[in-house]
């Protein structure tokens, strides 16, 4: 946070979390990062990086320096395109993150979070429904405007409801159906 923008970097193996810091010392959890996807790209407006980076397990990232991929894209239409999409993604992810927090209900919010975290895993080809979350139940509360008791009663709560398996950190779904139809009566 606050270093000079030069890169943005892709997770090799691993996962990430990105934070911010507000002016009260406060960190709020601003996004989670797995194999195959970007992050950094919070810089590319403002010249400097608005998060930090912070491993949650052994990981591996690939710098990809912003000046030489601009000036690939400028050369080739395809890549110029691939940038334009994935900045696109960033823009489109942090309105959604942004709606989540602003009018969804706190069961809506953690049941969106599985649902978003298990069709990331379908995209890199893992199960859509058995996962091990790599983040503790504080930084999902983080991420998603709750407390860390509220997160944990709402993991007690779908579990008992026959939507999860839950055993510390691997989680099963069992009825992404009724997952799904959270989201929708989530207003």
């Amino acid at each position: 946070m606050g270093d000079p923008f030069s890169a943005i970097y892709a997770v090799r193996s691993g996962f990430f979390k990105t934070t911010v810091v507000h002016e009260m010392g406060h960190e709020q959890v601003v996004g989670f990062f797995m194999c195959g996807e970007l992050f950094g790209l919070d810089g590319v407006g403002s010249a400097t990086y608005n998060c930090t980076a912070i491993a949650l397990e052994d990981s591996e990232i690939v710098v990809l320096p912003f000046a030489l991929m601009q000036d690939l894209a400028q050369e080739n239409q395809a890549m110029q395109r691939q940038l334009h999409q994935i900045l696109c993604r960033e823009i489109t992810r942090d309105h959604g993150v942004m709606m989540l927090l602003g009018s969804m209900r706190a069961e809506a919010r953690l049941a969106s979070f599985l649902v978003n975290l298990s069709a990331r895993f379908v995209r890199r080809g893992y199960s859509p429904s058995d996962f091990v979350l790599r983040m503790t139940r504080e930084e999902i509360g983080s991420y998603l405007g709750l407390k860390l008791e509220t997160v944990s009663r709402l993991f007690s709560q779908f579990q008992k409801s026959g939507l999860l398996n839950v055993q510390q950190k691997h989680v099963c779904i069992l009825d992404p159906q009724r997952l799904q139809q959270l989201l929708a009566t989530s207003t």
